[in-house]
C-alpha cells in the first residue's frame, strides 16, 4: 500500500472538517494540517460572545485542541507554520515557521487550501491608529478585551452592519459600553431585502445602539484620547474604540501565485468536487466561489456550515469516492440580543440583480404560537416564490423567537426543490407553546398559493398599478384612527356586506387590514359580488416597514 502525503493548508473550519474526514476514510494516509495562526479549530463565530462576557471561558472556543488532532486522529497539526509558496511541478509547499523564519519545504500527494477570508481593512486616513480593531482570530479577541479593560472604555465605534458588526454591537452593549453602528448602505444586514430589517433598526435603537445608516466612514482623527470616526456626511461618532466589520476578502495570494484559476468575484475557482484548475489541488470554505442554488451565479460565501461541507466533500474526493458540492442558498441568521434575523435563498435584491423575472412575494406577520399561550411574539415572514409553479425561491425572517425553526424549514424545501403548495401542505409540530395549528410556514403558503390559483390575488405596496386603485382599509375605527395609509378609505370588515352599494365596481380595490387576514376574507367577499378586488400583501404592517418614517394620515 502506497501512503499517500495529503496537506492542508488552514485549520480552521473547511480545513480541521476535511482533516477529520479524510482520517476516518482513510487510515493510513499522512495528513498534516498548516496553520499560520496559533490555534486550530477554533470557534470564529463565538469570538464576539467572549468579548461580552457571555462565552465565559475562552478554553471553549478552542473545538478541538492540537494534542486531540495528534492523539484521536493521529493528524500533524503545525500551528505557526505558513505555507507561502507551492511548486506545482514538484508538488511540494514552502513553509515558514512564524515564531523562527526557518523555511522548509514540504512534499504533497493531495493539498487542500482552506486558508479563509481576512476582514477588510481599506487604506483610509489614520486607519492604523490604535484602537482600531477587527476581528477574526483568538488573537484579536484578546486585543480587543484587553484595550477595553486597560483603558475603562466607555464608547465604541462599529463600522459595517452585518453578522460581525451587530453581533459586536450586541456584545459591547453588554459590557455597558455606548455603541454606535456606522453602515454605508441605508440598512443593516445588507444582504436581505430592506423593508426586512426596518424593525431591526428600531430595536437596536431601543437597545441603546445608535445606527448611523447611509453614510460611508471617509477616514479617522485622534481627539482628546477618543477616535474621531468621520464620514462624507460629517463627524460620526467620537470613540474610545472602533472595530472594522466592513467585510472579508477571500486570501487567495498563495493560490494566485501558482497559477491557480481566481473567480470573477476574486476567490478560488472549483469545481463540484472543490479541485481546482491543477487536479491535485483542492480548495474549501471563504477562499472559493461557489454556484448560488437559487440564481446560479458565482459568489462568496464566508459561512461555517458550507465551509464545513465542502471540507467533507474534498476528503470524499482525494479518497476516490463520489462527491459533489451542489452550490449553496445562503441559510444565514443573526442573533441581536433577543432578536434573530434570518435568510435563506435568493432576496429580492439579489433576483433583481440576476435580472431574473416572473416572481412574486408574499409578507406574513403571525404570532411564534399559539396566541392565547402566555409570552407570543411576532415573526415578520417574506417568501418568495416563482409565479410559473410556486418554487420557492427564497425567504426571510425576523423575531423574538421561532425564527430559526421557520427558515429551517423552509431552507430544507427549497433546497428539495419545494413549492408553496408544499408549504401549504407542510404537517408540522404543533402544541400551543411550540406553534399554532396553522403554522407561520403553512400561512406563506396557503397565501401564496390563493394568488397563484387567481382565489386571493395579491398587490405589493411598491407596485406602481396601487394608484390606480381605490385603498380600501378594513381595520376598525380606532385602528384607523392612529394611523393608515393616506388616501385610503376605511370600511370596517364587520360593516363590509352593508356598505358594498357605497363602494365603485368599476374601479378596482386595494384592500388591507393589519397583516393581511382580514383583508383576505373581504378580498374573498368583494370578488364574489363582483368587485375586482386585490389583497395588498402584508397589510398596513408591510406598509410601515416600507415606510419607518412614514405620514400617517
Amino acid at each position: 500500500m502506497i501512503r499517500k502525503t495529503i496537506v492542508i493548508v488552514g485549520g480552521v473550519a473547511g480545513g480541521a472538517s476535511c482533516a477529520t474526514r479524510l482520517r476516518r476514510m482513510d487510515e493510513h494516509a499522512e495528513i498534516i494540517v498548516l496553520e499560520r495562526g496559533p490555534y486550530a479549530s477554533f470557534a470564529n463565530c463565538g469570538l464576539p460572545y467572549h468579548v461580552g462576557g457571555v462565552i465565559e471561558s475562552e478554553d471553549a472556543l478552542l473545538v478541538a485542541k492540537g494534542p486531540l488532532f495528534k492523539d484521536r486522529f493521529g493528524i500533524d497539526l503545525r500551528t505557526g507554520n505558513e505555507a507561502v509558496k507551492i511548486d506545482r511541478e514538484r508538488r511540494e509547499l514552502e513553509v515558514r515557521e512564524v515564531a523562527t523564519g526557518r523555511l522548509y519545504r514540504q512534499h504533497y500527494d493531495a493539498l487542500v487550501l482552506a486558508p479563509g477570508a481576512a476582514p477588510l481593512r481599506p487604506s483610509l486616513p489614520s486607519i492604523d491608529l490604535p484602537g482600531i480593531f477587527t476581528l477574526r482570530n483568538i488573537p484579536d479577541m484578546r486585543q480587543i478585551k484587553t484595550w477595553i479593560s486597560a483603558r475603562n472604555a466607555k464608547s465604541a465605534t462599529i463600522v459595517g452592519g452585518g453578522f460581525i458588526g451587530l453581533e459586536m454591537a450586541e456584545n459591547l452593549r453588554h459590557l455597558g459600553l455606548a455603541v454606535t453602528l456606522v453602515e454605508m448602505l441605508p440598512q443593516v444586514m445588507p444582504p436581505m431585502d430592506p423593508e426586512m430589517v426596518a424593525p431591526v433598526h428600531e430595536y437596536l435603537l431601543s437597545k441603546g445602539i445608535r445606527p448611523v445608516l447611509g453614510t460611508a466612514v471617509s477616514g479617522f482623527a485622534e481627539s482628546d484620547g477618543s477616535i474621531e470616526v468621520q464620514t462624507r456626511h460629517g463627524v460620526a461618532d467620537r470613540a474610545e474604540l472602533v472595530i472594522l466589520a466592513i467585510g472579508v476578502r477571500p486570501e487567495t495570494a498563495l493560490a494566485k501565485d501558482a497559477g491557480l484559476t481566481i473567480g470573477d468575484r476574486g476567490g478560488i475557482r472549483v469545481n463540484g468536487a472543490m479541485q481546482t484548475s491543477d487536479p491535485r489541488i483542492w480548495a474549501v470554505g471563504d477562499a472559493v466561489e461557489v454556484r448560488d442554488r437559487v440564481t446560479g451565479a458565482w459568489t462568496l460565501l464566508p459561512l461555517a456550515g458550507p465551509a464545513n461541507r465542502q471540507g467533507r466533500i474534498a476528503a470524499d474526493a482525494i479518497c476516490g469516492h463520489s462527491a459533489q458540492f451542489n452550490g449553496t442558498q445562503g441559510t444565514a441568521i443573526c442573533g441581536i440580543f433577543d432578536l434573530a434575523v434570518a435568510s435563506t435563498g435568493a432576496s429580492e435584491k439579489a433576483l433583481l440583480r440576476a435580472g431574473i423575472k416572473g416572481w412574486d412575494k408574499v409578507y406574513v406577520h403571525a404570532a411564534n404560537h399559539a396566541g392565547y399561550y402566555p409570552g407570543a411574539s411576532r415573526i415578520h415572514l417574506k417568501l418568495i416564490f416563482r409565479t410559473s409553479d410556486g418554487l420557492i425561491l427564497g425567504a426571510q425572517a425576523v423575531g423574538k423567537a421561532g425564527v430559526d425553526k421557520r427558515i429551517d424549514v423552509i431552507a430544507m424545501a427549497l433546497q428539495k426543490g419545494g413549492t408553496v403548495y408544499d408549504l401549504e401542505e407542510a404537517e408540522l409540530c404543533y402544541a400551543p407553546q411550540f406553534g399554532s395549528a396553522k403554522d407561520p410556514v403553512n400561512f406563506a403558503g396557503m397565501i401564496a398559493a390563493n394568488h397563484l390559483r387567481g382565489d386571493s390575488p395579491l398587490l405589493q405596496w411598491s407596485d406602481p398599478r396601487l394608484a390606480s386603485f381605490e385603498l380600501l382599509d378594513v381595520r376598525d375605527e380606532d385602528e384607523f384612527a392612529e394611523g393608515h395609509v393616506p388616501g385610503a378609505r376605511n370600511i370596517p370588515l364587520n360593516s363590509l356586506r352593508t356598505a358594498l352599494g357605497s363602494l365603485d365596481k368599476y374601479r378596482p380595490l386595494a384592500v388591507y387590514c393589519a397583516v393581511g387576514g382580514r383583508a383576505h376574507n373581504a378580498v374573498r367577499l368583494l370578488r364574489q359580488h363582483g368587485f375586482n378586488a386585490t389583497n395588498v400583501s402584508g397589510g398596513y404592517t408591510t406598509w410601515r416597514h416600507f415606510n419607518p418614517a412614514g405620514n400617517n394620515s
